[in-house]
């Protein structure tokens, strides 16, 4: 019996040194993440998670400076800066990261969360509508996020690795009958971060996507119908949409410590909403 007892204890032992272990490396103290389209939403969910895991955090932003400061303000612990710089514009990628490296020293985390979505149903657009929302979506849905992560890798191999994570959208895999580009965009982001994986990881940086269905936002409360926010809930079994927090919680697992060998993987947060296999 005392032989049983003593194998139980350092099994327990084992385990609590493994819970232990997993909540140390959920922390990020002293690490320097930058995030694009941090002021509002799941950007901002995933800025805030970061501070209170004791990160340093940069917020990028292209307008709306009062959101930014408020975010700024909401943000645990010191040190925290904001970023006004519009990454569509390919020049603005490569001052984006040299001010922040400037800032901080070095770049540990990159999140790509900056995207736009514009309609343009085929069969009731123009063409001039149609070939515009193409080239607006992409230029801030993958070519500013391609920019965003040349620049971050170059910094990173510098400073010897990092971490590069980018929100895409269940989209991506089910469709966007009414706004192709972004379905488009969000597919191609997924594929762009699967080949930077195999190339970066002899370098020590590691690539992951989290893909999103619907959002509770604040775009979401502004733009949604009662009718298409009904349509929403149907579709999961959770009967409602993600919170941002729980976007972000994706976000720090694949940033975190430990989750280096799943390096080039894409999380669906959508509530079983769209299931693939």
């Amino acid at each position: 019996m005392e032989s049983d007892k003593g194998k139980g204890g350092r099994v327990e032992a084992a385990i609590g040194g493994r819970t232990e272990k997993t909540k140390i490396r959920m922390q990020f103290i002293g690490k320097k993440v930058l995030i694009t389209g941090g002021s509002r939403g799941i950007g901002k969910a995933t800025a805030i998670a970061f501070a209170e895991r004791g990160a340093q955090v940069g917020i990028n932003f292209r307008s709306n400076m009062e959101e930014a400061k408020k975010t700024l303000a909401e943000l645990p612990g010191k040190g925290h800066k904001t970023f006004k710089k519009d990454i569509s514009q390919k020049e603005n990628c490569e001052g984006l990261v040299k001010d922040f490296v400037n800032a901080f020293g070095r770049i540990d985390v990159l999140v790509n969360n900056a995207g736009i979505s514009i309609f343009h149903e085929i069969d009731s657009v123009d063409f001039d509508h149609w070939t515009n929302a193409w080239e607006e979506t992409f230029k801030t849905n993958l070519f500013a996020a391609a920019n965003m992560i040349y620049w971050a890798a170059q910094a990173m191999m510098t400073s010897g690795g990092g971490r590069i994570l980018s929100v895409s959208s269940r989209g991506s895999f089910r469709g966007e009958p009414t706004k192709p580009a972004y379905g488009a965009s969000k597919a191609a982001m997924n594929a762009m971060t699967q080949s930077l994986a195999k190339k970066l990881a002899p370098k020590k940086i590691y690539l992951g996507v989290v893909a999103p269905g619907f959002t509770e936002t604040e775009m979401a409360a502004v733009t949604l119908t009662p009718a298409e926010r009904e349509n929403l809930l149907r579709e999961s079994p959770f009967q409602r949409m993600a919170q941002p927090e729980e976007v972000a919680h994706a976000v720090l697992f694949l940033a975190s410590e430990g989750a280096e060998y799943t390096s080039g993987t894409i999380i669906d947060v959508n509530g079983a909403s769209y299931l693939r296999s």
